[in-house]
């Protein structure tokens, strides 16, 4: 048995989608269910972090209660709907999924935005043909990646985890990798600053592009 090819599972929201201004809005938009100040995208870079309700305790200084988590959980997604319109794909991404793709390897996109909404979201960007397999988020919103990408694996052939990289723009998609045997790449583009991210412990990047050349290094 030879060895699989190298595997990439792309991140969405802040990785292969630029959707800062729309994420920080909507944050705004929910903390104003608290009464809390707007937070800017480099404080918001610094404090976010996986389970969300962490984040928010962090700025408030407790965990919000279930009925507070509903209300911001609902907002939030509602205003990023509505303003996701006016965001595209990171600069480069589209000619980096086809030169991937074009070198026989394999790709698929693992997003914790809801399944129902991102599979047409990709398909309206005409990228979807460039993944073998695109999943989103089922359940609840809130939590880890990890479990997620247990499952994300073991749906797809052939495709093994030590030779997989994971791009994300967060530090829980190194620790859904982790988690499954996979290596990671981290980018700094979106919803984590690079002291946020290098803490991690996994390679550390500022364009999709290197991100890239280190995946197909890690996986060689």
């Amino acid at each position: 048995m030879g060895k699989s090819a190298a595997h990439i599972v792309w991140d969405w929201n802040g990785t292969l989608f630029h959707d800062n201004d729309a994420i920080i809005g909507a944050t705004n938009a929910a903390f104003v269910e608290l009464g809390l100040e707007p937070i800017t995208l480099e404080r918001y870079r610094a404090l976010y972090c996986v389970p969300v309700p962490k984040f928010y305790e962090r700025l408030l200084g407790r965990l919000p209660t279930d009925a507070e988590w509903e209300v911001m959980d609902e907002v939030f997604h509602r205003y990023y709907a509505e303003h996701r319109v006016r965001c595209g794909l990171t600069e480069g991404a589209a000619e980096l999924l086809a030169e991937w793709r074009r070198a026989g390897r394999s790709q698929s996109l693992l997003s914790m935005y809801v399944h129902d909404e991102l599979v047409p979201l990709v398909r309206g960007f005409g990228i979807e043909p460039h993944f073998v397999r695109v999943d989103g988020r089922t359940g609840p919103s809130g939590g880890s990646k990890a479990e997620h990408m247990v499952r994300h694996l073991q749906a797809l052939d052939a495709v093994e985890p030590e030779r997989t990289v994971v791009i994300g723009d967060a530090a829980d998609d190194a620790v859904a990798a982790l988690h499954v045997g996979a290596q990671a790449v981290l980018y700094t583009g979106g919803s984590h600053g690079r002291a946020s991210l290098e803490v991690v412990g996994v390679p550390v990047v500022d364009s999709l592009a290197e991100a890239v050349e280190v995946a197909q290094e890690l996986a060689a």
